[in-house]
C-alpha cells in the first residue's frame, strides 16, 4: 500500500502563507496526477487544486482560485500548494492524493476524489480570523 506524505500545515493569521509538500513514494510519479484536496469538520473532502504529469496543466477549484498555486517536481517525487491570502475558510486538513487517470482524461475527471489511487495522512491548516 502506498502511502503520500504530507507536510507544511500549520497555524497562520488570516492573510498569511502556507506552503504544503507531499512526497509520493511511487515508481513512475510522472505518470500521475497529483491532486490535492481538503475536509473541514462536518463537511465532505473537496477538491483543491491538480496537476497533469508535464505540470503544465492546472486546475483550481473557483474558492481557491487566485490565491493557490499547484507544482511538482518529478525528479523528487514531490507535489506542492503555496497558499496565500489565507482566509478562516480554508481552515481544514489538506489530503494529497495520486491517480493514474489517462492523459485524455477530462479536467472535470480530476475534481472527482474517487479516481484518486493513493492518499496521504493528511495535514492540518488553521486560519485563524
Amino acid at each position: 500500500q502506498v502511502q503520500l506524505v504530507e507536510s507544511g500545515g500549520g497555524l497562520v493569521q488570516a492573510g498569511g502563507s502556507l506552503r504544503l509538500s507531499c512526497v509520493a513514494p511511487v515508481r513512475t510519479f510522472s505518470a500521475y496526477v497529483m491532486g490535492w484536496f481538503r475536509q473541514a469538520p462536518g463537511k465532505e473532502r473537496e477538491f483543491v487544486a491538480a496537476i497533469r504529469w508535464s505540470g503544465d496543466s492546472t486546475y483550481y477549484a473557483n474558492s481557491v482560485k487566485g490565491r493557490f498555486t499547484i507544482a511538482r517536481d518529478n525528479a523528487k517525487n514531490t507535489v506542492y500548494l503555496q497558499m496565500n491570502s489565507l482566509k478562516p475558510e480554508d481552515t481544514a486538513v489538506y489530503y494529497c492524493a495520486a491517480g493514474l487517470l489517462s492523459p485524455y482524461s477530462s479536467g472535470t475527471a480530476l475534481y472527482d476524489l474517487r479516481n484518486y489511487n493513493y492518499w496521504g495522512q493528511g495535514t492540518q491548516v488553521t486560519v485563524s480570523s
